[in-house]
């Protein structure tokens, strides 16, 4: 049996994301205006917890200055769990927030051994340029690599000062007891997240803003960390870092997709044999063992991966997608009549987004060599 366990770094068995909330000190999604629930992760729940929101929604109100800072690790393909994130990027710049992107290549370089040149390449072909086929506006992005913040040598300075003074806020025990075994590669990629999430209220970047960050609830222990040093650090008077958490999209096989396992996720490069593939081959399923049990007991599309994926991402009518969950769960709907569906959805979607995809290419190595 697989022990359940929820780190920055691992995610293993079945989540309980009730426990997560009381265990981490997180608060269930309060209500929220209704420019928020026109799109549909909040709308439908899927983003579910927060901390610290209700002043990033007031800030959005007045039109005050917010930056949404995220990160991405660049290692593997870009698959479907990472639109989630790209998603929410696109929907808060529509709402005039500035959007941070940190590229964890010190991080990948010491957790996966791959040297930084193929980190860079692999962050642009893979991530950045997704980014833009999927509709953010990189003109409006800060991005950068975590080995080389700025030309600027006041910001660069700036950033890697923080990173360092950041660790005289915090004690061994104390990193300890956020993420169990702890090693010294751990430590330093912590210090530099810290960074990542609090340096652009310095005056060499925003200044004085809000700022926030959405993430899957694993990630959830660097911002506690972070959070607890800023609070004791006197240097800079920081507004303290806000949150949001939504649920993990699932792997194909109903655990947490794996960069490591190809059959684990669907590649927005992927072919649309490929797609039909995977979801044909390893979608795990809700439904029952024998047609004749299907139709008379019905499907499960609380688990059903097909059924997820159009939920998240691939069914944006509200009205059809009750439709197809009412089906699935009475019987009328096979596990094989709502794989084609998904499959159908997903390779229309890729389809458009690839040919995206090839006019991102020349948008890219400019907005990397901005000081």
């Amino acid at each position: 049996m697989t022990k359940n366990q929820v780190t920055p770094w691992e995610v293993k068995g079945n989540v309980d994301y009730e426990k997560l909330i009381e265990e981490f000190g997180i608060k269930p999604m309060e209500k929220l205006p209704e420019v928020f629930m026109k799109d549909h992760f909040f709308r439908r729940g899927i983003i579910f917890a927060q901390r610290d929101f209700g002043k990033i929604v007031e800030a959005i109100k007045k039109k005050k200055k917010i930056v949404m800072m995220t990160g991405l690790m660049p290692t593997g393909k870009f698959h479907l769990g990472h639109v989630i994130v790209a998603k929410q990027m696109i929907f808060y710049q529509k709402l005039g927030a500035k959007i941070y992107i940190a590229v964890a290549d010190l991080e990948a370089y010491n957790a996966r051994q791959i040297n930084l040149k193929e980190l860079r390449k692999n962050a642009i072909e893979q991530y950045l340029m997704n980014y833009a086929a999927l509709g953010l506006d990189l003109k409006k992005c800060d991005i950068y690599f975590q080995s080389a913040r700025s030309r600027d040598a006041k910001k660069s300075n700036a950033y890697y000062t923080l990173a360092s003074n950041f660790s005289r806020y915090s004690t061994f025990n104390e990193f300890k007891a956020v993420y169990g075994e702890i090693t010294p590669g751990k430590m330093n990629a912590s210090l530099l997240q810290a960074a990542d999430m609090f340096h652009a209220q310095l005056p060499e970047f925003e200044g004085k803003c809000e700022v926030f960050i959405p993430v899957g609830v694993d990630q959830d222990p660097h911002i506690r960390l972070a959070r607890g040093m800023s609070q004791k650090m006197k240097d800079y008077e920081f507004s303290q870092i806000a949150s949001t958490y939504h649920f993990f999209l699932p792997g194909l096989k109903n655990g947490k997709m794996s960069s490591s396992d190809q059959m684990s996720y669907i590649a927005l490069t992927d072919s649309p044999k490929e797609v039909e593939t995977k979801i044909k081959k390893y979608a795990f399923s809700g439904g029952r063992d024998t047609l004749e049990e299907h139709k008379k007991h019905g499907g499960n599309p609380d688990i059903d991966v097909s059924f997820q994926y159009l939920k998240f991402l691939f069914e944006p009518d509200d009205k059809k997608l009750d439709e197809i969950e009412k089906k699935y769960r009475n019987g009328e709907m096979t596990t094989g009549e709502l794989k084609k569906i998904t499959i159908d959805k997903i390779n229309a979607f890729l389809k458009e987004h690839q040919k995206k995809r090839e006019l991102a290419k020349k948008q890219i190595e400019k907005f990397l060599s901005k000081p």
